[in-house]
């Protein structure tokens, strides 16, 4: 089985900087490998699931933007997906701990950073347009 080292392992490999979070083992904040201006991505060991989540921010109450995500979720996400947690909005992924592999970590992260900046700006505009 996986374990926190063989994570912080592929982290390195990603050139991700990442720190833990104080009084949260297994829990750290991991940048966005380029110039610090995306959200951190927050990756928890928590067994059998590695789950990587992204706060987007508040949610509105849109039709349009829920569809917008719905879509996303259906025609853009292979390993992440949209989510509600209360009234924020989340970009999550679980991955299983026990076999994965520094390709299928990689493969998730990448696909955060490109939604967070090819999808998050469009779906803050979809946001604004309904208050």
């Amino acid at each position: 089985m996986r374990s926190e080292r063989d994570i912080e392992a592929y982290l390195g490999r990603m050139n991700r900087s990442f720190q833990s979070v104080e009084g949260r083992p297994g829990t750290y904040f991991v940048g966005d490998g380029g110039d610090g201006k995306m959200p951190p991505i927050v990756l928890r060991i928590d067994p059998p699931l590695v789950v990587l989540r992204v706060n987007i921010g508040e949610a509105p109450e849109s039709l349009e933007l829920y569809k917008k995500l719905l879509s996303l979720n259906a025609d853009s996400h292979v390993h992440t997906s949209f989510g509600l947690e209360k009234n924020r909005i989340v970009l999550c992924a679980a991955l299983e701990l026990e076999n994965l592999d520094f390709n299928e970590l990689e493969a998730a992260i990448a696909e955060m950073d490109l939604t967070l900046v090819e999808q998050v700006p469009n779906l803050s505009e979809l946001s604004k347009k309904d208050l």
